[in-house]
């Protein structure tokens, strides 16, 4: 399965009480890593010469081929925990917008930007490459203006049509002109307490495995992404199932050496309830 994904690699600056640490994050960096088990990965991305050479080596060694478009500097951001599921954003610096849409065709699309770096114009231009898109709102509700990360509402028409899309809770209230029925899965996750998702308009609500955690960077990316591979594989239900565990076991361990035998088992676990249509 040949998968490009687009959207900004990131220096995530993460602060946990006393601790700082910085380190290689983003979007289409969790969903890379992710969908780099199951798949032949590219990322299109803008960065800095102020990201580190070597995070652009580890990916390689990954197997992930990266088309790197030039930018004054690479997008960065602080992330302050208060607890292992709640966090303060701040933007600090942001790369150049991805403006050049490859040609070709692929099995799979994923639009994860982080900081409006992927216009609504150029995502349906990005639609032409796969009829498999897949989206995250997160970067095209959120305010690219550095400082603490605010968030504006959007016309969310352009995302009518695509495959899967993923949302936060708190994003959703951000998107004019949509509704679940518009796309063919639409996730809408709430952290550690139970989501809900929408397939082909009917709404399901979803309980996630509960893990200890220190922190919850890159859940939403990573159950996007398993979620996307896992769809394209089996039933809506059993991949909802499969996705959460997979999140679940990648929080746990913070890397990927779980086997799918573990994903499986722990899937089994996750409650999945079709609600009525006339509940909200």
């Amino acid at each position: 399965m040949k998968c490009l994904l687009a959207g900004h690699l990131v220096i995530d600056r993460i602060i946990k009480g006393s601790r700082f640490e910085t380190r290689i994050g983003g979007g289409v960096y969790y969903s890379a890593i992710t969908l780099a088990n199951f798949c032949d990965v590219e990322v299109l991305t803008s960065v800095g010469e102020d990201f580190p050479g070597e995070w652009l080596d580890e990916l390689a060694d990954l197997g992930i081929r990266l088309k790197l478009l030039p930018s004054e500097n690479s997008t960065s951001y602080e992330l302050r925990y208060l607890d292992a599921n709640r966090r303060e954003l701040r933007l600090l610096s942001r790369a150049a917008p991805i403006r050049d849409v490859p040609s070709g065709s692929y099995d799979m699309v994923m639009l994860n930007p982080v900081a409006g770096e992927i216009s609504p114009e150029d995502a349906s231009r990005f639609k032409r490459l796969s009829d498999y898109i897949i989206a995250d709102v997160q970067g095209f509700v959120r305010v690219p203006e550095t400082g603490p990360v605010r968030f504006k509402n959007i016309n969310a028409s352009f995302l009518r049509g695509i495959s899967v899309l993923h949302a936060d809770l708190k994003e959703t209230r951000h998107l004019r002109n949509f509704n679940p029925g518009d796309v063919e899965v639409f996730l809408v996750t709430n952290g550690a307490q139970p989501g809900f998702a929408y397939l082909r308009g009917k709404r399901y609500t979803y309980r996630p495995v509960e893990v200890d955690v220190e922190e919850s960077t890159g859940a939403g990316d990573v159950f996007l992404a398993s979620f996307a591979h896992f769809y394209s594989q089996c039933p809506f239900i059993q991949a909802l199932k499969r996705a959460s565990a997979f999140t679940a076991l990648f929080l746990e361990h913070r890397d990927f050496s779980f086997s799918m035998e573990d994903v499986d088992k722990l899937a089994m676990k996750v409650q999945v309830e079709r609600l009525n249509d006339i509940n909200p």
